[in-house]
């Protein structure tokens, strides 16, 4: 899976402050998100905890070494990020993955 700048997926912003990471991601729609949501955690050595799906927005509840954050991936504008559970939470954790996504995640 990867997009056509040849990484599978890279920083789009970072928000430190709000606790938010928007990464960009190879294309998706509703159905196939689960597919692309489980590569994205496995290349993390991530485990989604829970799933919910709505009309148009997949959360997940995922651990990253031993830290809980959303992973959310809205169908029409193709958005995928991670959020801290709360302001001021995984701060180190999503500052980790900010340069991960940054460095271009092959």
């Amino acid at each position: 899976m990867a997009n056509s700048s040849g990484a599978d997926f890279s920083l789009n912003h970072y928000d430190a402050v709000h606790g938010r990471l928007v990464i960009n991601a190879p294309s998706f729609d509703y159905d196939s998100f689960p597919k692309l949501g489980e590569y994205l955690l496995s290349r993390l050595s991530a485990q989604a905890v829970d799933k919910q799906t709505d009309a148009d927005i997949h959360s997940w509840l995922i651990d990253f070494e031993g830290c809980q954050l959303m992973l959310k991936a809205e169908h029409y504008s193709e958005a995928v990020w991670f959020e801290a559970l709360a302001v001021g939470e995984a701060v180190e954790e999503l500052a980790f993955l900010a340069q991960l996504f940054t460095q271009g995640f092959n």
